[in-house]
């Protein structure tokens, strides 16, 4: 039987989900995972957060920090492990430096790097589609490549998540991929950071995995470990799809998963089992 885990997990604080930690974490017992990692969004500024719908605010962030030290405390036979999703913004390096101060402060054991955004553009936003058709899936493929690689070399994160994420609503980029998957690879490579098998994008309109197949064989070949991870945002989205994660891994050359434990420290899960 497979030891199954669970490494990005969001809370009702980020504004556009539902479940409290303990709810949650719950799922995760209920669901025999030997291993969860709570990546609630770290806070934004209030131009990328209108109305608090994308981030909590700081004291919302602190609130969840100490709820998941409880639930770890607490709950027995299962790793609950305190993480955290920060955006890379590059042209907010104020948003990114208060962010990471405050995982500083709050002792944020494993930090999960992301980009949803280009510039203030939340191009996965399904409030902001007509952006798609005035930049063209081209550029914005290639924007979202080039800031990605940004992100997964600078050392900051110890995932990065959801890795070709802009495919969500079905948009593909008509350039040939192959030589912007092996730049990527050798990106996280360089950065020392795992890359996330998601199934959160199963339950969107492209109904595929992140990453595909062809992305992640390169990113297997450049010796990038992997780690798993459902994006919840309900306790029912908690340990979703699972099994077709360790499945596609496997496919392209995995024998094992990472669960992030902070300070650098993975479990290393056997997928076949």
């Amino acid at each position: 039987m497979r030891e199954l885990i669970d490494c990005h997990v969001h809370t009702a604080a980020c504004g556009h989900g539902s479940g409290s930690v303990a709810q949650m974490v719950s799922a995760a017992v209920v669901a025999g995972l030997a291993g969860v990692v709570m990546t609630e969004h770290l806070p934004l500024p209030d131009a990328l957060n209108p109305g608090g719908s994308f981030a909590p605010s700081d004291d919302a962030f602190r609130a969840y920090v100490a709820d998941v030290r409880s639930m770890a405390e607490r709950v027995k036979g299962i790793d609950v492990v305190l993480g955290a999703e920060a955006d890379w913004l590059p042209h907010r390096p104020e948003t990114m430096e208060s962010q990471l101060a405050l995982v500083r402060e709050c002792g944020v054991a494993v930090l999960m790097g992301s980009v949803h955004c280009l510039g203030d553009w939340p191009f996965d936003s399904p409030n902001h589609l007509g952006e798609w058709d005035t930049r063209g899936a081209d550029a914005v493929f290639a924007d979202y490549f080039r800031v990605w690689c940004e992100a997964a070399a600078s050392g900051r994160f110890d995932v990065m998540a959801h890795p070709d994420l802009p495919k969500k609503f079905g948009h593909r980029p008509s350039f040939d991929v192959s030589r912007v998957y092996d730049e990527m690879a050798t990106a996280a490579r360089d950065g020392g950071a795992l890359i996330e098998v998601s199934t959160g994008g199963l339950r969107k309109p492209v109904k595929e995995l992140y990453p595909g197949h062809d992305l992640l064989r390169a990113f297997r070949s450049a010796g990038v470990d992997a780690t798993v991870g459902s994006d919840a945002h309900t306790p029912g989205e908690v340990a979703y799809g699972l099994d077709a994660a360790y499945d596609a891994l496997i496919a392209a050359g995995y024998t094992r998963a990472g669960l992030p434990l902070g300070g650098g420290e993975v479990r290393w899960i056997d997928i076949a089992a």
